[in-house]
């Protein structure tokens, strides 16, 4: 139980200063996981021995970092603080001891693997645990994964919930994918007003980190830092704002306030304390900054919805802020496309799109397929991962993908009472539906502005048993061709704009088209 008690509280508390003088970064205890072929940052603090915030006086020298063969020192900031970069290295299984020393005193971290390093933030949909207590709020085949999983080169750590109104430092603890620590449903008290909050790791970051291990075979590390209900305001650094888009001013300047008063600082999607701009990012992920790593994946966008056309600022400063803040410029950032739900997320999920089209270094899992009408939580996280990874093994690791994106829009044209949509990253088309059906969810609309249901006019034709000429379940073509009986002359055209749609299109690798409105 003493071991379970450590990965439950990981990262709960502030770091309490032991009788030795080097308090470490966040990212470096026993069990952790280095990035391989980057520079690594290694970086900690010198503390008096009486345990005080501040150095003595006359503390002096430098600290030395014993890892895998190579010896870096650094000298000590007046403030205790220092660092050093390893030089980039492979990948290792091996389980090794950094050694740490700044005269006398020595710390040592434990079972260090070097591999593949991510982060996993977002709202509820991240959050969603692969297993716990909630019968609603969890994976659906997350009690058989966490029974049968035992991947020890997999690590993982938990931030727990936690806002503040400048970056707070504390001490993590890594997990393995083994069923000791992934049953770890319990449910604990936070600092958040007594409120409940699981602790099991996110069901997309322990998918998404199990598929990268089966393609590379080499550790994998993933912190998970998510909460439902939030705001990807909260989650943005303050150097994100930097230079931004004139439209979220206004919340780049937003003052944050210790003293929240919810009936008179509510506004927009900031409802709550730990809503208020970069509070999160504060309390959850400036700890692990720079920590050396590949990317991050990315789930949230509801708390969002009434601000649609803000959407892409906002996406562009938080990773700008991640971006700068991790000393990263080529940071990986793929983030999930909202699923089907009662509501119509259309103007978030076209913000998502756009952002991916102007961020070379961002791609997005589209999941028009995979949402319940009935439940915010689609509770199949195991293909949501499988369409993120897809990305990282193309585009980081060199695999042999034929495609990983998308259909998206490439251009529209109307002629004689008819659209024809033509597309990126869709070669063919076939149609599925769990009922059979050949409507997948277009509509066309004329100068009037109104939104009529829209059938596909080049189906592939095939035929029945009886010989008869039938429409397929393809598409005749890379471009779809569009009418509707009520629109004489359309002049746009939109795919999923209605509430209660799904998506049922699949270009030749079995991606779906995403929501989408164009003209």
């Amino acid at each position: 139980m003493k071991h379970l008690s450590l990965c439950v509280f990981a990262a709960a508390f502030a770091a309490i200063p032991a009788a030795a003088r080097i308090e470490m970064g966040a990212p470096f205890t026993d069990g952790a996981v280095l990035q391989r072929g980057m520079k690594v940052p290694v970086w900690g603090r010198v503390l008096p021995e009486d345990g005080g915030s501040q150095p003595s006086a006359d503390e002096s020298g430098k600290v030395y970092v014993k890892f895998a063969g190579q010896e870096k020192a650094a000298g000590i900031g007046a403030d205790g603080v220092w660092k050093v970069e390893l030089d980039p290295m492979d990948a290792s299984k091996e389980s090794r001891t950094m050694t740490v020393v700044s005269g006398s005193d020595k710390a040592e971290i434990n079972d260090i693997l070097v591999g593949e390093v991510w982060f996993a933030s977002g709202q509820s949909n991240m959050e969603c645990p692969i297993w716990g207590d909630n019968t609603r709020y969890r994976d659906m085949k997350g009690g058989l994964m966490t029974t049968m999983t035992h991947l020890p080169y997999i690590r993982y750590v938990k931030s727990s919930r936690m806002w503040s109104v400048e970056p707070r430092n504390f001490s993590a603890r890594w997990c393995k994918f083994v069923p000791a620590d992934l049953q770890l449903f319990h449910r604990i008290k936070t600092n958040l007003g007594g409120s409940n909050t699981g602790v099991s790791l996110s069901a997309v970051a322990f998918y998404y980190a199990r598929e990268l291990y089966l393609a590379l075979d080499v550790p994998i590390g993933i912190v998970d830092a998510s909460w439902g209900g939030t705001n990807i305001d909260a989650w943005t650094p303050r150097s994100g704002y930097d230079g931004c888009d004139e439209s979220i001013i206004a919340t780049a300047e937003y003052p944050v306030k210790v003293d929240w008063k919810a009936e008179t600082d509510k506004k927009g999607p900031i409802g709550g304390a730990h809503q208020q701009p970069t509070v999160l990012y504060n309390g959850m992920v400036a700890a692990f900054a720079p920590m050396a790593m590949r990317g991050f994946i990315w789930y949230q966008g509801c708390h969002n919805n009434g601000e649609a056309h803000l959407y892409c600022a906002k996406l562009h400063a938080l990773y700008e802020g991640w971006r700068r803040e991790f000393a990263n410029p080529d940071l990986k950032f793929y983030l999930v496309q909202l699923a089907p739900y009662t509501h119509n997320w259309l103007g978030i999920c076209m913000a998502q799109t756009q952002f991916c089209a102007e961020e070379k270094n961002a791609a997005l899992a589209v999941t028009s397929d995979v949402g319940n009408f009935h439940d915010i939580h689609p509770n199949d996280k195991e293909i949501v991962s499988k369409r993120l990874a897809v990305h990282a093994l193309r585009r980081d690791y060199g695999f042999a993908i034929p495609e990983d994106d998308s259909p998206v829009v490439k251009s529209v044209s109307f002629k004689d009472g008819k659209a024809t949509v033509s597309f990126d990253h869709a070669k063919d088309w076939y149609v599925y539906a769990p009922d059979r059906s050949h409507d997948p969810a277009f509509e066309l609309a004329g100068e009037d502005g109104a939104w009529h249901d829209a059938k596909i006019e080049n189906w592939r034709k095939t035929k029945d048993k009886s010989g008869k000429e039938v429409d397929s379940y393809f598409i005749d073509g890379a471009d779809i061709v569009l009418s509707s009986e009520a629109v004489a002359a359309p002049v746009k055209v939109r795919y999923m704009g209605k509430a209660r749609t799904s998506g049922t299109l699949y270009n030749e690798v079995s991606l779906p088209l995403g929501p989408f409105e164009a003209k």
